[in-house]
Parts: structure tokens; sequence; C-alpha cells
């Protein structure tokens, strides 16, 4: 039973995240906004959903480990299962916007203040209110940033209907979210079925399943060569993990953190932020970046289980 909703969670995903790439490029157009700065906001809020679902409720139940584990784990599987799938499956990616120039740095900003704030063992409701101000401040620069991709002819003969696009856009994020939660208890029970133990469960499946939404859209973009909107919600989600899911938990509860236990995870996620800055320095777009990046997880797998 578990293995049949765990195909049908998963193809959730896959239909939701169709509807929600189709539905944000009918907005992009009809706005003028760029691929980009639709992937790295609603796009990339949208897939942060599970991520703030799950570090919310562990925060109230005064789980503070979980809460920031969840967001650090999503980071390193963002960047290095993400992205590094992408740049593996898809047949070429050249964005049209120059992100190192302009959206590298953000990659890195929300993990190292996370760290500052983190060096007193807490994050506490004033951290909360800054991270929130850090996402005004990135949203602020999307606005500022904004540059027209080129025209899909085929949506632009389509009649912009807000009605039918907000419709359609909850639901592939209700798809997205809930496809996501069953997959990860589907996956939960057989992963125990296979005598697999419950710390390693909740670190890899609470993970691997809230960046679920992640994987799958920009996947999707990246095959439809899209890889503007793939990337920025890859670099969208990050922040909005740090930001606004780490913000908001601490703003309901202190979470604590222990930098010295947690180093090895911690410096996981420094590392491939940063290697996602080199890549878009020398745009490193290739299967040879992606198989790096898989490396860093293949670590940080193997640093779990040892």
């Amino acid at each position: 039973m578990d293995i049949l909703i765990f195909i049908i969670s998963m193809s959730a995903l896959i239909y939701g995240a169709d509807f929600i790439i189709q539905q944000s490029e009918k907005i992009a157009l009809h706005y003028n906004i760029s691929h980009f700065v639709i992937g790295a906001t609603l796009v990339a809020v949208g897939t942060s959903l599970p991520e703030m679902a799950v570090s919310m409720s562990a925060s109230l139940k005064g789980s503070g480990d979980i809460a920031v584990a969840n967001v650090i784990g999503s980071t390193i599987f963002n960047i290095s299962l993400v992205l590094g799938c992408v740049f593996l499956i898809a047949k070429k990616i050249s964005p049209n916007r120059d992100l190192f120039a302009k959206d590298s740095a953000w990659s890195l900003f929300p993990i190292l203040i996370f760290i500052l704030m983190a060096i007193d063992g807490k994050l506490n409701a004033i951290d909360g209110v800054l991270f929130l101000f850090l996402m005004a401040g990135y949203l602020l620069f999307l606005i500022g940033s904004n540059q027209i991709d080129e025209v899909d002819e085929e949506l632009a003969k389509e009649k912009f209907q807000w009605t039918k696009t907000l419709v359609l856009l909850i639901v592939g994020f209700l798809f997205v979210v809930v496809g996501a939660d069953f997959a990860i208890e589907s996956a939960s029970n057989i992963a125990r079925n296979f005598g697999i133990s419950e710390w390693v469960i909740g670190l890899f499946l609470v993970a691997f399943g809230t960046s679920l939404p992640e994987l799958t859209i920009s996947i999707k973009s990246a095959l439809k060569n899209n890889a503007d909107l793939a990337i920025g919600n890859i670099i969208g989600s990050n922040v909005a993990n740090f930001t606004v899911v780490l913000g908001l938990s601490s703003i309901l509860n202190d979470l604590n953190v222990n930098l010295r236990e947690n180093i090895f995870d911690i410096s996981a996620a420094v590392i491939v932020s940063v290697m996602l800055v080199f890549i878009t320095a020398n745009k490193l777009y290739n299967k040879s970046a992606g198989i790096a990046l898989l490396v860093i997880l293949g670590l940080v797998i193997q640093n779990s289980l040892a």
C-alpha cells in the first residue's frame, strides 16, 4: 500500500509542478516579469511551504533542532541534489541572466548571517524579525534587477485570465505540497519495513522530502529549457528557507543551535553555496558541475551514516 501511495504522490508532484510552471510563465508574460524573478519569488515561496510547515510545527513543539536541521538539510539538497540533477539531465543550460553578477551572493548571505546569529547558541524573536527584513531586502533587489526574457510566442497568443490562472496555480501548489507530504510518510514507512533507523529516516527523508517540490519543478523547467526559472527557484527557495522559514519559526519560539555538534552539516551547506557562486562565475552549467555537486551530497550521506 505504501508503494502505491508513494507512486501516486510522486505523480501529484509532477502534475502540480506542470501547473505551477505554466501558470507562472503566464503571469511573467502578462506583467513583463522575468522567469528568474518569478522562480525566485512566487515559485520559490510556494515550494518552500513543506519546509515552512515542518519547521514551524517543530518550533511550536519545542523541537528547535529539527526546525534548524530541516533548513540546513534542505539547503544542501536543493543545491547538491536538485541543481546537480538539473545539470545532469538538461540538454543545454544557458541562462539569459548574469547569475554571478546579480544573484550568486544571495546563495551565501542568508547562511553566513545565520552562522553569525547562531554563535550565541540560539535564534530568538529579534533574529527572526531581522531574517524577515533580509527577505524584504531580497525582494527589493529582485524588483530592481528585473529583466525581460525571450517571449514564448504560444503563451503570448493565449488570453490571460487571472481567475483561471490563480485557481490552477493554487491547485498546482496543493498537488506539490500534499504530494510531498504523502511521499515523505510513505517513504518513511517503506524505510522502516527495511529496518532503517528512525534517526536516519528523520535526517534524510524530512530534508529530502521537503526538497521534492524544488527538485520536481527545477528538473521540469530545465527539460523545457527554462533554466532561469529552475535556478531562480533554487536560489530563491534557499533564501526563503532561512529568512521566512527560520524567521517565523524563531519568532514563534527560541530555536537552540549547536554549531559545534553540527559543524559538518553546516559546513557542507556553506561549501555547496560557495560552489554555486563558482559555478555561476565560470558558467559551469554542465554535467561535470552536476557530478561535483552530487559528490558533496555523497559525503554528507556517508558522514551521517558513519
